[in-house]
């Protein structure tokens, strides 16, 4: 028996290369990737790839000057056949890259689990035991649980580059590669690469790009698939965790540990698809009731299922364990008549409760593929069915059942809580300026005002205010209005439909963007008024209630800077407070760090934030409102992107408070939630940092307070100074414009099919009309990461010249970076953007510049900048190498510029050949087709790009 049956799991070896699993699944992907390559395009091919993939190795792992001239001469020499196939290897190496990197993190996180090894930061144990050190109460945990909202709210912009077929394909890889960390036979070792080459070939033989432009409905699909891949299931069981380790840090005596709890639905998802019309002119009324009958679908779907489950499970007899009066009206009421099934009332209850869930989903326009036994009356709310599943748990525990409820019975009570029969809560999303124009035309065919929109804004607000007290409507069916305002209007009454036919929960928010003053605010109390959403203070039955929170966002430097005066005067309009007081006294405020940094750069917008942040709290502390801010985050620095537990920790203090909400944009909703584990963890990080930003206690010392005071004062004469520098090139320099469309893909981008979103919201060349995430998005492209950078080091430099003690001033920085949370925060995601960048690559865009003089001196002054930031960074920090305090991530990073090289340098290549063609009024579609390929592997490669 010498022949060796098993394989030992590899992540319980006592490897002294932590990394060592990682090489060995990026090893076995890239040779699985290569028998495809010579299977499916021949030994030529795979011959050129491997060549090229070898030198770009020996030139960026090695430095190797001479390996840099050959790439660059073994890439121009490409056929055109040659090059697609180039950059289709590399594409889908970067995504096999990505696959085996989140199955590490899952590999090195168990081991931990193992190891007995202290929690982590970044989990919930962590942040309780954090607390529990600082003096806080188990009575006070639990309160923030029962008071907290923590929202992740899916968003779909123009960066989301993957189809649903690659990510199906993707998360099986996925899942057989964690399979190969499980003792396995020889044979079952080699079945599981023979599934993995199979499902390598599928990848290759599948388009990664759509040959349609996206609409929204496909948006909608594919943000529902991350619901049965992720969250149905991982959130549920995060409860579960959660619960088990507050009881473990704060055990309660056994009569309250015992006591019935109130489920409290503290994490719950949101989303803009379908309802986010900024911009956007094909979200309208259809897509709203399209996107919550397609969520409604989904989770009735998963409960059908769970429920047909639970009746396997339960087959108790009652022969043998009663049930209580409650579990036994349930099954008398079953259509379930079955002799076989008499005694099993668990399971007759269950039957029953199907067939009405069935009827449910049915009167919701799904299709019920497993027929019931018999008919069933639709529950009336999500509410009646939780209701019906605690009858089973309250029966199963007074019965010596209690262990049949956690494997599905628990999870699934705790599903029907957070998801309802809505799933995620739909955000409305308008601009301000239609608003503006529906209401001037409504005034004007109503011979109310003739001309609204000139008013100045005292009258503005007078007017509003008027109209809001008065019974009668503007609007009249026997009046002919424009398509925007029937379409505005229909939109807000298909709105009452859904809460009507969904629930509350489905549709409770009204977003307006380019809020800059009052009016703004009151124009959406009466649009909703016309509409039904807004009952008037004459309605005795219900005072002044409204439907949907009215939600500012402020977006521009300008706009934030005037975001807590506007709220101020919004809150001390007394049929304003009234309504806020209808909603619990808790209003929300929007802030946008998207079009802040495009405006004003990345050390102004994170300084703007952060003022408006503080002083919003202030206003609302005085008001006697609670505070609930939502983070329109993206997913790159320049847009508000990185880790998002250290962006929470480092808000101002009293921002928090249990309450936030934050976007998950783009490629980034993929990158976190794609995988199941990795999904459940990245969820646990937002409640984690909530929780620590919530509750730690505040340092309480004066010197303290006057230090935060002395770092605030320097962040305001650097942010002047950045945002100077900021504005200068990219608002003030001559021909800029003409520079950055044609040093990055921008253009290409628009072209792309990735989103159903317009890349600009007017058909010009200005950057201020251009969108901030295809933006940020193109400077990713072509490996300069801009805005997330730019103007920090001539800030610096600056700052430092100014004052008579150099040498004290670079203390202050120091000190500023080792003791303020907010600046660790900053100097961190700027040291990831760093790392990126890389000015040798971006140098071959530049050359896409035709006018030389133009080329040179802007690229030269970027360089110059880069240079300055970089140095300045290095001297705060004292690290001379990039991320030298997360060698994981650099080395992931320098792993993948050999492989990103290629793909950036053939784009070049292929825009160069597309933007000739152009020129002459050709266009040749493998050329296009090559530039989103290319597109979407560098994306793929860098992965916060969007």
């Amino acid at each position: 028996m010498a022949k060796q049956l098993k394989t030992p799991p590899r992540a319980l070896t006592s490897s002294a290369d932590k990394d060592a699993p990682l090489k060995e699944d990026i090893r076995l992907l890239g040779r699985l990737l290569g028998d495809v390559l010579r299977d499916q395009q021949g030994d030529a091919v795979f011959e050129v790839v491997e060549t090229i993939r070898q030198t770009a190795v020996r030139f960026r792992r090695e430095s190797d000057v001479q390996a840099g001239a050959d790439l660059n001469k073994l890439l121009k020499k490409l056929t055109r056949e040659q090059t697609i196939s180039v950059v289709r290897a590399f594409s889908y190496f970067s995504h096999l890259a990505n696959i085996a990197e989140d199955q590490h993190h899952n590999r090195r996180r168990r081991a931990h689990l193992l190891a007995g090894s202290h929690a982590q930061e970044g989990s919930v144990a962590y942040a309780l035991e954090k607390l529990h050190n600082a003096g806080v109460s188990g009575t006070t945990v639990r309160k923030f649980f029962k008071d907290a909202l923590i929202s992740p709210v899916l968003t779909a912009h123009p960066t989301e580059v993957q189809r649903k077929s690659i990510l199906d394909a993707e998360h099986d890889i996925a899942r057989l590669l964690a399979a190969r960390d499980l003792p396995m036979t020889a044979k079952e070792r080699a079945d599981n690469t023979e599934l993995l080459r199979s499902l390598v070939t599928t990848l290759w033989q599948t388009r990664l790009l759509r040959y349609s432009k996206l609409s929204v409905e496909d948006e909608i699909n594919n943000a529902l698939s991350y619901y049965r891949i992720t969250f149905l299931r991982e959130l549920p069981a995060l409860y579960e965790d959660i619960e088990a380790e507050i009881s473990e840090q704060f055990p309660q005596r056994a009569s309250s540990a015992n006591a019935k709890h109130e489920l409290h639905s503290y994490v719950q998802m949101g989303s803009w698809i379908g309802g986010d019309r900024d911009g956007n002119p094909n979200v309208n009324a259809d897509t709203m009731q399209l996107a919550l009958a397609r969520q409604s679908t989904t989770i009735l779907e998963f409960y059908l299922e769970e429920v047909h489950a639970l009746g396997a499970e339960l087959p108790v007899s009652t022969f043998l364990a009663g049930v209580s009066p409650e579990v036994q009206a349930l099954a008398d009421k079953s259509p379930d008549t079955s002799e076989h099934r008499a005694d099993e009332q668990y399971r007759r209850a269950l039957i029953g409760m199907y067939a009405r869930l069935a009827a449910t989903a049915r009167a919701q326009g799904a299709t019920v593929l497993r027929k019931e036994v018999g008919p069933g009356a639709p529950y009336e709310s999500a509410a009646e069915f939780s209701a019906d599943l605690q009858l089973l748990v309250d029966s199963l525990k007074e019965r010596h059942g209690t262990v049949l409820i956690k494997p599905r019975l628990a999870p699934l009570l705790r599903a029907a809580e957070i998801f309802g029969f809505h799933l995620a809560t739909l955000d409305m999303r308008q601009s301000s300026d239609v608003h503006e124009r529906v209401l001037s035309e409504l005034f004007q065919r109503a011979e109310v005002e003739a001309s609204y929109a000139d008013l100045p804004e005292e009258k503005k607000i007078a007017l509003l205010l008027a109209e809001l007290d008065k019974p009668r409507l503007l609007y009249s069916p026997y009046i002919d209005y424009s398509d925007e305002t029937n379409s505005e209007l229909n939109i807000l009454r298909a709105a009452s439909e859904i809460r009507k036919r969904y629930g509350s929960r489905a549709i409770r928010n009204y977003i307006i963007s380019h809020t800059e003053t009052v009016s703004d605010l009151l124009e959406v109390l009466l649009l909703q008024r016309e509409t039904g959403l807004l009952r008037p203070d004459t309605d005795v039955a219900s005072v002044g209630e409204v439907e949907l929170m009215v939600i500012p966002l402020f977006e521009t430097i300008p706009d934030l800077r005037l975001a807590a005066s506007i709220m101020e005067q919004v809150m001390a309009i007394p049929k304003v407070r009234r309504l806020i007081a209808k909603q619990g006294h808790l209003q929300e405020v929007m802030l946008g760090y998207s079009d802040s940094n495009k405006d004003g750069g990345f050390l102004t917008s994170n300084w703007e934030l952060y003022k408006a942040e503080t002083e919003l709290v202030n206003v609302f502390n005085h008001a006697g409102v609670k505070l609930r801010l939502f983070h329109g985050r993206g997913g790159t620095v320049g847009r508000g992107g990185g880790p998002s537990y250290e962006a929470i920790l480092a808000q101002p203090p009293g921002t928090v408070n249990g309450q936030i909400r934050l976007t998950e944009q783009g490629e980034i909703i993929a990158s976190k939630f794609s995988n199941p584990e990795i999904g459940r963890r990245n969820l646990a990080l937002l409640v984690a940092a909530t929780l620590e930003a919530s509750l730690t206690p505040p340092p309480s010392d004066t010197k303290s307070a006057k230090k935060l005071a002395e770092f605030e004062s320097v962040m305001d004469e650097l942010s002047q100074l950045a945002y100077d520098g900021y504005r200068n090139l990219v608002y003030e320099t001559p021909g800029f414009t003409d520079y950055f469309f044609s040093a990055t893909p921008i253009a290409e981008i628009a072209e792309l099919n990735i989103g159903s979103r317009p890349a600009s919201r007017k058909a010009t060349r200005r950057i201020e009309d251009l969108r901030a995430i295809p933006w940020g998005f193109s400077w990713g492209q072509c490996r300069l990461l801009l805005p997330g950078w730019y103007g920090f080091g001539s800030a610096i430099e600056q700052w430092l010249e100014q004052g008579e003690n150099k040498a004290k001033r670079v203390a202050t920085l120091r000190a500023m970076f080792k003791e303020w949370p907010f600046f660790v925060t900053l100097l961190s995601n700027m040291d990831m953007v760093l790392s990126k960048t890389d000015l040798a690559v971006a140098s071959r865009y530049s050359e896409m510049v035709v006018d030389r003089k133009l080329r040179n001196s802007i690229f030269k002054r970027i360089v110059a900048e880069h240079e300055r930031t970089s140095a300045c960074l290095t001297l705060i920090t004292g690290k001379k190498e990039r991320l030298a305090n997360n060698p994981l991530l650099a080395r992931s990073i320098k792993n993948r510029f050999a492989y990103l090289d290629p793909l950036n340098h053939l784009q070049v290549e292929l825009i160069k050949r597309h933007r000739a063609l152009m020129r002459d009024g050709k266009v040749d579609d493998r050329v296009r087709r090559g530039i989103h390929l290319s597109i979407n592997g560098i994306a793929a490669g860098l992965r916060n790009t969007g």
